[in-house]
């Protein structure tokens, strides 16, 4: 078991980072360059043994995901790069243990692979996008440091009227669940 200060939120935006209640908390930035620079930045400066990556997402309307359902991510799937897979990974699966951690603790959320993009609605193909999620976990993979990304669903990406968004449901989503996941992932690491 890891005590709490060894266990890193990472989140893109203050409104989705849970105040740090023993735990070290960074906000990345929104999108995968800022979000990969920070988290690599934040794995030096607290080498944590776990990173929990936070926020919010879009959900395909086919999906049946609704705001402002909680879905943990069993992949990170980077699906803005071009190159193919032999010259850079395009995936990056969560720790297996953090994985079962989220999943005992957050029994309502879905798992669904969450789709990378740079652009809001980026046409990822998968059933959840976000914007940082692959950076974080591929920067976690390089440091050898366990991960995991859970997201609150706050849109769906079809709904182009960003006023029909639930962006303060699933802040406050998103916030709620950390404490309990973060002290669900601290048991399970060493």
């Amino acid at each position: 078991m890891a005590s709490l200060d060894r266990i890193l939120v990472v989140a893109p935006t203050a409104r989705e980072l849970a105040p740090a209640a023993g735990w070290a908390a960074v906000c990345c930035g929104v999108g995968p360059v800022d979000a990969a620079a920070a988290a690599a930045a934040a794995i030096l400066a607290h080498a944590p043994a776990a990173i929990i990556h936070v926020g919010i997402a879009g959900a395909r309307a086919a999906s049946g995901i609704t705001p402002v359902r909680l879905v943990i991510g069993d992949a990170a799937h980077y699906c803005d790069l071009g190159a193919p897979e032999q010259f850079a990974p395009h995936v990056v699966a969560p720790s297996a243990d953090l994985l079962v951690a989220a999943r005992r603790t957050l029994r309502e959320a879905t798992v669904r692979t969450i789709g990378t993009s740079g652009r809001v609605g980026g046409g990822t193909g998968c059933d959840v996008e976000a914007m940082e999620g692959f950076a974080v976990l591929r920067a976690a993979q390089l440091g050898g440091i366990p991960a995991i990304e859970v997201r609150a669903v706050a849109n769906l990406v079809e709904e182009r009227d960003r006023s029909r968004w639930r962006f303060d449901e699933a802040f406050a989503a998103i916030v709620a669940a950390t404490p309990g996941l973060v002290a669900e992932v601290a048991a399970c690491v060493r």
